[in-house]
């Protein structure tokens, strides 16, 4: 099993000053006398919320857990470019799309048996998402989602901005206003991968995903991980790394949300919003999927 992405796609255009930025070491970051490192007030609420205390600490003291301002940073910058979602209708990527749906016909055919959710749609999704799980991010998104929820003490914040390139950063009042939304969304999603990783015994350092901290071939988030991942070899295990959890976890997931066979086109357009709320994503799902059907 691979060590162990729900957002869509990644669309941000990454500018070089980000990609060349260090880490930095929670050790290291600062050294300020009321809070151990970047994550100190962080680990001091999963205790209060039921955490092991013991637990949490080994985990925050492993080599490989940094402040992660590089990812963490693109949500703190103006947009400059979005994704061009006419190269997932190419025709290579079809073909690719097609040889996807024969290698994995059984697991496929299972999930559209027990969800009712065409082998076509799903094999679509994880085009866009992974490019059929070929890309599915380096980040870690343990660093990831603790940079973020991390973002909700005062301290830390005012040391994060510092930290930001100023060019194409947000303004300041904007940078709070996103700060407090995200820094609550990734404590949940934070979490939610700490409950998924102890029942399926994996460490939580190793998994890798996007910046945002989307995992597996289908891209979810933790907390949809954890609520409609589904283990669809039966080997006892949700792996979102695995194939056929990850087409099983996509079927299920649309189903959750209100997919049923002989819907509309526009009734299954408004299902796929819910997987990626982005018009062109959800319009070039159903051409995808349109195309492979033919």
């Amino acid at each position: 099993m691979m060590p162990f992405q729900k957002i869509g796609p990644l669309v941000a255009v990454v500018l070089i000053s980000f990609l060349t930025m260090p880490f930095v070491h929670a050790e290291e970051a600062r050294g300020l006398e009321t809070t151990p490192g970047f994550f100190g007030a962080l680990q001091t609420r999963l205790f209060q919320d039921g955490f092991d205390p013991e637990t949490i600490r080994r985990l925050y003291a492993q080599p490989g857990v940094n402040f992660e301002i590089k990812g963490v940073a693109l949500f703190f910058k103006h947009s400059e470019g979005r994704l061009d979602y006419n190269q997932f209708l190419q025709s290579r990527r079809i073909q690719m799309a097609r040889a996807y749906m024969v290698e994995h016909r059984g697991a496929l055919s299972m999930t559209e048996d027990q969800y009712g959710v065409p082998g076509e749609v799903i094999t679509a999704i994880i085009l866009v998402e992974t490019q059929l799980g070929t890309l599915v991010g380096n980040q870690t998104v343990f660093n990831i989602l603790s940079t973020m929820a991390a973002l909700d003490d005062a301290q830390v914040r005012k040391d994060f901005w510092k930290e930001l390139p100023q060019e194409g950063r947000l303004s300041r009042k904007a940078f709070e206003k996103k700060a407090d939304q995200k820094s609550r969304w990734a404590y949940n999603e934070l979490k939610a991968l700490l409950r998924f990783v102890a029942a399926e015994n994996m460490d939580p350092v190793t998994i890798r995903g996007s910046y945002a901290g989307a995992m597996g071939y289908c891209q979810f988030m933790p907390s949809n991980v954890l609520r409609l991942g589904v283990d669809g070899n039966g080997d006892e295990r949700v792996d979102l790394f695995d194939h056929t959890d990850a087409i099983a976890s996509v079927g299920n997931y649309l189903k959750h949300h209100g997919w049923k066979p002989g819907m509309t086109r526009k009734q299954q357009y408004q299902v796929i919003l819910k997987y990626n709320y982005s018009k062109p994503y959800a319009n070039t799902i159903l051409k995808i999927a349109d195309q492979l059907r033919g």
